[in-house]
């Protein structure tokens, strides 16, 4: 006989919820062997007895487990034999420390696709069908080990039918924790604005009706509510805009399959690569001339965020309709999406005119992910549903846990500990109480179910934000983090490097550690500290944020710093519409430097320029412009810009810049070719610097962070210039603000170590 040995396997990453118990049981019966698998706190444990080879070939095998499992880390031990036969799921243990494995929520397979089209299926038509491979995990779990008593489904009793398939290793809904039916599961129901019960046997098909002749109704998904509408109606889409209070941000819209994907957009592989993912993030696309689509989805752009359905419920909403949907988040303007039925119901009755609810609860709301192919592949600009929990491995671990509360706009928290990191869902600009209270339960839901108590508390620079005085508010120790420093530092950590590196860190405005607005940097830096190796000259904001509002202000400050207060005014079409007295009074705050702080971002920069180049004064929202000077730029290169360079800091002058683009403006020259000419000289005046920091101090890896790299003409255009360098753009951790929170954590990691 073969001599026998045995190995217990201790295995970490998204390994609960998956099907990865059941999938593990059929190998080890496949490869004769006998033992037992379990879940536990830190994710699971495998226990195994039989030959050495049949046991290597184990270990071997849960090494590369199936989508969506994913094991980050397996440490085999041996153990001595012991005279078992079979091999057994055992149940979870609970205790011990933990390490959150509960997955992300996943896209609808298509075995469960297949049974809501199947009219002789038991699940015919139940949009709540799920299997281990697919469906909601981390909106509707309450705590870990993540079975059924510790999701929101525990209030669900399995009928018969459904426990035989929970039961059986050989089904495909073998512990699958969401697991039900039509008999014993979640049902739908219609509800009026108020919320009284609509009478209805088919509360998916009436909605679908109310939908498809123009109303609105709000419908109760995952994480949250969507506001869905039909997409192809104007004066649908026009009125959504006029009780949600959002005048020109586009709306998300959501296609049957990749077919009507195709028919909206112009897709290339990766973006149809990216669509179908089992993230499913609303994905930023080229609309078709041609789509089928209504102007005022997206009004003031030719980007469009398409997603295909993620859940049974839109499938059959999708199907029933038959036309393209609105799926925006529900919520009024600057307030965090709804999740729960009676809220709906006090912030959603102005607004839908029914509700698709359901008797599920969402146990943490989180929002749809938003994503982008920028040079070749996937960049996620908001992590949340279908990324979040997931780790993001670091390098070294921390030393002791760290709680990053992140920035003030499109804020989500951070929580390292251990070798992991873990993002919170995506909460938004902390403007309004009810998206501050919601950042607090963002960051309780993720301590409680991580069971870690933090002793760091990392945090912004900058004084005003919300999230700093939040910090400040904790008994931990808080270590204040410089913004660009943490933009650098997430980077960093999402490629595991440790530093140096030569970083570029782009966007709007963050708190400088001389009290004023950065946003142009090269640094060079590590996760300890940072040297500022150039910036950009600065511009007046006059009106403070109302600037950004208002970018003709910008406009004014960039042209009168680079003419000499003798711009040529009147022959610009983005001042057509400002009256001279407000020009009179915004140049008279620049001189004064009354409520003109002076800001150095790039995206400040890109607001002044498409201003002048797009004639337009104003905007509805952060941002705006800088996506539509983007999108207007033509293909190919049309020439440079000339931009100077001064100071013992060196500091990027883009005046000669901006007499340039005047001049090209006021002759006439096509806003395609102006921004095309933009954009390159931005990217010839990086690249050049990026050239001078290596020369100072060797060839080190090269960092591009910062809501500025989300543009894909300038991030593509700078790895291009630095192709023979060592070049790295973020992928599943955001550019902007809303990965910042992993770089606070790793900084103060570093800073506390000493």
């Amino acid at each position: 006989m073969t001599a026998r040995g045995g190995v217990r396997l201790e295995i970490r990453g998204t390994v609960q919820g998956v099907g990865f118990r059941p999938w593990v049981y059929r190998v080890a019966r496949e490869l004769g062997i006998a033992g037992r698998v379990r879940n536990h706190a830190r994710g699971v444990t495998v226990e195994a007895f039989g030959s050495a080879q049949a046991l290597e070939h184990l270990a071997g095998r849960l090494r590369e487990p199936p989508l969506p499992a994913r094991v980050r880390e397996l440490v085999a031990e041996a153990i001595p034999d012991e005279p078992v036969v079979e091999f057994v799921i055992e149940h979870s243990a609970e205790g011990g420390p933990r390490a959150l494995s509960i997955p992300p929520d996943l896209a609808t397979c298509p075995d469960c696709a297949r049974e809501l089209r199947d009219p002789a299926d038991r699940r015919y038509r139940y949009a709540f069908t799920n299997c281990t491979a697919c469906g909601p995990r981390f909106t509707i779990a309450t705590g870990v080990p993540y079975d059924r008593p510790a999701t929101t489904m525990a209030a669900f009793v399995m009928c018969p039918a459904c426990q035989r398939e929970y039961d059986d290793p050989g089904d495909r809904r073998f512990h699958a924790q969401p697991n039900a039916c039509p008999v014993c599961g979640p049902a739908l129901a219609l509800w009026s604005p108020d919320g009284s019960p609509m009478a209805t046997g088919d509360p998916l098909g009436d909605a679908a009706a109310r939908i498809a002749r123009g109303e609105i109704v709000a419908v109760k998904g995952l994480g949250g509510f969507h506001l869905a509408c039909d997409a192809t109606r104007p004066a649908t889409i026009a009125e959504l805009r006029r009780r949600k209070h959002r005048d020109a941000k586009p709306f998300a819209v959501m296609v049957a399959d990749l077919a009507a994907a195709h028919a909206l957009a112009v897709l290339d592989p990766e973006e149809v690569a990216l669509l179908a993912a089992p993230e499913r993030p609303i994905v930023l696309v080229r609309r078709r001339a041609d789509a089928a689509l209504a102007r005022e989805v997206a009004p003031r752009t030719e980007l469009v965020g398409l997603m295909l359905p993620y859940t049974p419920l839109h499938h059959l909403l999708l199907a029933a309709v038959g036309r393209p949907l609105v799926m925006t988040s529900a919520n009024p303007s600057d307030e965090p999406i709804c999740a729960d039925n009676a809220e709906a119901v006090l912030r959603l009755g102005a607004i839908a005119d029914a509700l698709l609810v359901h008797d599920r609860a969402i146990a943490t709301r989180c929002d749809d992910s938003v994503a982008r192919v920028i040079a070749g592949r996937p960049i996620v600009m908001r992590r949340s549903r279908g990324y979040v929990p997931r780790p993001i491995a670091l390098a070294r671990p921390v030393a002791r846990p760290v709680l990053a509360v992140g920035a003030q706009l499109k804020n989500a928290c951070c929580l390292a500990t251990g070798d992991s990191a873990y993002f919170g869902p995506h909460v938004g600009d902390l403007e309004t109480v009810a998206a501050l209270e919601f950042f607090e339960a963002a960051i309780a839901r993720l301590a409680q179910v991580l069971a870690v108590v933090p002793e760091l508390v990392a945090h912004d620079l900058h004084p005003g934000y919300l999230s700093t005085q939040y910090a400040l508010g904790r008994p931990e120790r808080r270590i204040a983090v410089q913004h660009h420093h943490a933009h650098v530092a997430s980077a960093m950590a999402e490629h595991g490097l440790t530093g140096p590196v030569i970083g570029v860190a782009y966007d709007g405005t963050g708190w400088g550690t001389d009290g004023t607005a950065w946003g142009g940097e090269v640094l060079l830096a590590g996760y300890a500290g940072f040297e500022r190796l150039a910036t950009f000259r600065p511009v007046a904001l006059a009106g403070g944020d109302l600037a950004i509002r208002e970018p003709w202000r910008i406009a004014v400050a960039l042209l009168d710093d680079a003419f000499g207060g003798d711009a040529p005014l009147g022959d610009l079409a983005v001042f057509d519409a400002i009256p001279a007295r407000s020009i009179a009074v915004v140049r008279g705050m620049i001189r004064a430097r009354v409520n003109a702080p002076l800001a150095r971002g790039i995206g400040r920069l890109f607001d002044g320029i498409g201003a002048l180049g797009l004639g337009q004064a104003r905007t509805t929202y952060e941002g705006e412009l800088a996506v539509a000077w983007n999108v207007a730029a033509a293909d190919g290169p049309h020439g440079v810009y000339p931009i100077e360079l001064a100071g013992e800091l060196p500091e990027l002058d883009p005046r000669p810049l901006v007499r340039a683009v005047v001049a090209d403006v006021i002759a006439g020259v096509a806003p395609a070719i102006v921004s095309a000419r933009f954009h390159d000289s931005l990217v010839l005046a990086t690249a050049d610097r990026v050239r001078a920091a290596t020369r100072a101090h060797g060839r080190l890896p090269v960092v591009l962070t910062g809501g500025a790299f989300q543009n894909p003409r300038l991030a593509e255009g700078v790895c291009r210039a630095l192709a023979d360098l060592e070049v790295y753009l973020h992928g599943e951790v955001p550019p902007g603000d809303g990965g910042i929170a992993l770089g606070q954590a790793l900084v103060a990691d570093a800073v506390a170590r000493g």
